[in-house]
């Protein structure tokens, strides 16, 4: 992405904390005037008061998608928009809630999809949409079931839309556990380093320089795309 973005509009829905406040974050610093959401208006406006540089606040609560058009009806154009909500869920077999699978679903499959529906009218001819997936879907574990499903639907999200938006632009990005992150930050995470070619775990800086150049690169469109250092399987 070119140092200056003046002019451009981006909207990053989950962007009012962690890595989607960094991409927001980052974005604004380089001139784009930026929408950021966050579920509550005072989760958008302390993300944005810290942000500055123009920065907009909005509401947008994915899992109740029948408000997401009207939470977005203020925003006149789209030049980038990064889907980066996410949420955490262990949902065993053993233990299998209904309603914390279901939200999940509907916040990461519908509501994912509902934004773009409602924004497509307002996307620019060179726009790009960057979502974000997981590695999940390629390696679970006991409790993952919810979350595998519902990043393998991002990747298929992201192969249909490439050819449903063109010339609008679509891929996601599909991040491993990332070493500096408030979640990961502080647990030991040797057993993964180990199995890591790069000999450490991904940094949020790398995961946002990554989610710059799928915004930036017009020859980019339907990929998704692992930053995770190599991870191996075994």
């Amino acid at each position: 992405m070119s140092e200056s973005q003046k002019g451009r509009t981006a909207v990053v829905i989950g962007g009012s904390k962690g890595l989607g406040k960094e991409v927001a974050r980052t974005l604004a610093s380089k001139g784009s005037t930026v929408y950021i959401s966050g579920r509550t208006l005072e989760s958008a406006r302390e993300a944005t008061d810290e942000i500055g540089l123009g920065s907009i606040p909005i509401v947008v609560d994915l899992a109740e998608p029948e408000t997401i058009a009207k939470s977005l009806a203020s925003i006149p154009n789209v030049d980038d928009l990064v889907i980066a909500a996410i949420e955490r869920d262990a949902n065993t077999m053993a233990n299998y809630d209904i309603k914390a699978a279901t939200r999940l679903i509907v916040l990461k499959l519908v509501g994912y999809t509902e934004t773009i529906h409602a924004l497509r009218d307002r996307f620019t001819p060179r726009a790009s949409i960057v979502l974000f997936g997981g590695l999940a879907f390629e390696r679970p574990y006991p409790g993952s079931t919810t979350v595998s499903t519902v990043n393998g639907g991002v990747v298929g999200i992201v192969h249909s839309l490439a050819t449903e938006l063109s010339p609008v632009r679509i891929n996601a990005i599909h991040p491993g556990i990332i070493g500096d992150s408030p979640y990961w930050e502080g647990k030991d995470n040797s057993h993964i380093i180990n199995r890591t070619p790069l000999g450490r775990l991904v940094t949020m800086d790398e995961i946002v320089h990554s989610v710059e150049f799928l915004l930036a690169n017009t020859g980019i469109n339907g990929v998704n795309l692992h930053v995770d250092g190599g991870w191996l399987r075994k």
